[in-house]
């Protein structure tokens, strides 16, 4: 899966002799892109810049190479994206109307959402305790009222519980200068303040661009969710299938501040004071996000990326709507992270001597840069050799 981002000014999309013509201007970069009719690597098109042209002949292009077209506001939220036309039946809608309307199947796919939402936060969280120690992933009491929930409201009371002992936990490691003070669920006003909830909008504005491909590809309405209420213009349905990707996108955007990969010059300040991201932070959240979503994963006997696992699981729901299955599970397939820069680790290589080291043949350079990089706040790996060394120091 291949995304193209398309920021600055100077945006121009157009046909000519039946090649598509990308341009493109940025303070990074001035670029003209040409494909050739059925050579087109893209799979998706991020338009994230306020100004350009976009030709009704680039638009039929695009649509009959299966290219989606996303719009991004300026903070980060997704406008609208145009999606290819899919000649599919209407079986799957008919049989999502229905559901919705059914109070006990309704409230059983809304659980599965959020039970798959949990086991990824928790994911995320076990992956964070390894590293940092302050890190709390225990919420069983929270796991425990939400199983006894009987209404839509119930489930979301637990999800907002679980969902804030989650960010308060990010709180207590994301560095004071990105000025994390939580999640920003504020209705009244658009955008936000902090370069982290900044970079997490613009992630889930591409899951949901994501999403919203796989249930047009799929024939399912959506506007009709069940964990989420219908309203009008409300992708309800996308809005459930992210909960259980979202955490890739929490990923993602910890690998940036983790590896210090981010800085004030990839932001905005808009008059309103609140925060944008300019086109060198749009580009490095994007290629982390695409990092994790071309990660392959092991799911019935083949590895396949987050981008067409997202496919398939929605696939298996409008399966499940249509009684072609019994069973429908969001927390599969089982995701692990791992980190070789645990705590534990960190400790033990800054009380390795280097003469016991160097007696064990071992060079002493290599333990220095150990040492360094198990001083700093940032992520490393180890070759497999002096991991094996490490561990069974």
């Amino acid at each position: 899966m291949k995304i193209l981002l398309l920021d600055g000014y100077g945006i121009n999309l157009r046909v000519d002799k039946a090649k598509l013509i990308i341009k493109h201007q940025t303070d990074l970069v001035n670029e003209t892109l040409v494909y050739s009719p059925r050579k087109m690597n893209i799979d998706h098109i991020v338009i994230y810049g306020r100004s350009g042209e976009l030709t009704l002949d680039a638009i039929r292009w695009l649509m009959k190479h299966y290219v989606q077209v996303s719009f991004l506001n300026w903070d980060g939220q997704l406008l609208t994206s145009m999606l290819p036309y899919k000649n599919i039946g209407s079986e799957a809608k008919f049989e999502q109307y229905k559901a919705y309307d059914y109070s006990i199947q309704r409230l059983n796919l809304a659980k599965k959402f959020v039970e798959a939402k949990f086991e990824k936060q928790q994911l995320v969280l076990d992956y964070l305790k390894e590293r940092y120690s302050v890190i709390d992933n225990n919420f069983s009491k929270e796991l425990e009222l939400f199983k006894k929930s009987n209404t839509i409201q119930d489930i979301l009371l637990s999800e907002g519980r679980i969902a804030s002992h989650y960010w308060k936990q990010f709180i207590k490691i994301i560095p004071k200068k990105y000025e994390f003070e939580g999640r920003e669920y504020k209705k009244e006003a658009k955008g936000t303040g902090d370069q982290f909830n900044c970079m997490l909008n613009y992630g889930y504005a591409i899951l949901e661009a994501e999403i919203l491909k796989s249930i047009n590809s799929i024939g399912l309405d959506r506007h009709i969710g069940f964990l989420h209420e219908k309203q009008n213009g409300k992708n309800s349905l996308a809005y459930d299938m992210q909960e259980p990707f979202r955490y890739l996108v929490d990923l993602a955007v910890l690998d940036l501040i983790e590896n210090n990969l981010i800085n004030d010059k990839d932001f905005i300040r808009t008059e309103n004071y609140n925060l944008r991201l300019r086109s060198s932070g749009a580009k490095k959240v994007l290629e982390s996000i695409n990092k994790h979503f071309n990660h392959k994963i092991l799911y019935k006997g083949d590895k396949v990326n987050f981008h067409y696992l997202i496919l398939l699981k929605t696939r298996e729901l409008s399966n499940f709507l249509k009684k072609k299955s019994k069973n429908i599970d969001f927390t599969k397939p089982k995701h692990k992270l791992e980190r070789k820069d645990t705590e534990e680790i960190r400790n033990k290589i800054l009380n390795i001597s280097y003469v016991d080291w160097k007696n064990k043949g071992l060079s002493k350079g290599t333990l220095f840069y150990l040492k360094k990089n198990a001083r700093v706040n940032k992520p490393f790996s180890m070759n497999k050799n002096i991991e094996e060394i490490v561990n069974n120091w």
